[in-house]
C-alpha cells in the first residue's frame, strides 16, 4: 500500500508540473492556411493592451514569389501578416493582412553571406503604427549570374533590389529590370567595380511563399485587443 501511495504522489506531482508549464509557456500553434494563428501565455494589463510573448512566429506573406539581392544589399520591403493572430479566446489581435515593414539586411554567419528581413514597423488596418522587434530566418540561398546568360528563370515573378538589378543589367544586358525602392549607397557601385573584373556574381534568392521572412517575435509585442 505504501509503494503504490508513493506511485500515486509523484504521478499527482508530475501532471501538476506538466500543468503549470502549459500555463505559462508561449506556444505558437502552425494552423492551416485556412484557419486561424492561434498561441497562448499572453498577458493582459488593466488597460485592455494584450502582450504578444517573445518567441511567437507571425506568417507573413509578400506580393511576389521571390525577391533577389546581393550579398551586401540592404532593400525595404513591406509584408502582409498571412492569417488572424488570436489568443486562446478567439479575440483577435493581430488582423490579417496587417502591414509589416522592414528591410532585409545582409549578415554573414561562420563565414556565409546571407541575408533576412528585420521588422520595424506594424501598421494594422486603421492605419495605427507600432514598432516591432522580430526578425526571419537567415536565407543563404544562392544563384550565379553569368555574362549573357539568360535570367528568365531567376526574374520570373521576382522583386529585385537596387544592387542585384545593377548586377543582372551589368552582366546579362537587361535594361528592363525592375527595381525595389532605390537605395542610396556603395552596394551598386562596388558591385560594377567588381564586374569590371569578373564575368559572374552571385546572387541571394529569397522565397516568401517558403516562409522564408515568417518572423519571429523578439521581445514582447503589445497590441490593443480589438482596436484596429
Amino acid at each position: 500500500m505504501t509503494h503504490l501511495n508513493r506511485w500515486k504522489t509523484g504521478t499527482a506531482a508530475l501532471m501538476a508540473m506538466a500543468m503549470t508549464t502549459g500555463a505559462i509557456a508561449p506556444m505558437f500553434v502552425s494552423a492551416p492556411a485556412s484557419a486561424q494563428s492561434i498561441f497562448r501565455g499572453q498577458s493582459q494589463t488593466q488597460t485592455g493592451t494584450v502582450s504578444i510573448p517573445a518567441g511567437v512566429t507571425l506568417p507573413v506573406t509578400y506580393d511576389k514569389d521571390k525577391i533577389v539581392v546581393t550579398p551586401d544589399e540592404t532593400a525595404p520591403i513591406k509584408l502582409k501578416v498571412a492569417r488572424n493572430i488570436v489568443d486562446r479566446a478567439g479575440n483577435v489581435l493581430i488582423p490579417e493582412g496587417s502591414q509589416i515593414d522592414g528591410q532585409l539586411q545582409p549578415i554573414t554567419r561562420n563565414g556565409v553571406k546571407g541575408t533576412y528581413f528585420v521588422a520595424q514597423e506594424l501598421v494594422l488596418p486603421n492605419g495605427n503604427r507600432q514598432s516591432i522587434n522580430a526578425n526571419s530566418q537567415i536565407i543563404t540561398r544562392k544563384e550565379t549570374i553569368s555574362k549573357g546568360a539568360k535570367t528568365g528563370t531567376i526574374l520570373q515573378d521576382a522583386a529585385i533590389g537596387a544592387g542585384a538589378a545593377s548586377v543582372i543589367s551589368l552582366l546579362t544586358g537587361n535594361r528592363r529590370i525592375e527595381a525595389l525602392e532605390p537605395i542610396l549607397g556603395a552596394g551598386a557601385g562596388a558591385a560594377a567595380s567588381v564586374l569590371l573584373r569578373r564575368n559572374k556574381a552571385e546572387v541571394l534568392v529569397v522565397e516568401p511563399q517558403r516562409g522564408d521572412l515568417n518572423l519571429v517575435l523578439r521581445s514582447n509585442l503589445l497590441v490593443s485587443r480589438g482596436y484596429y
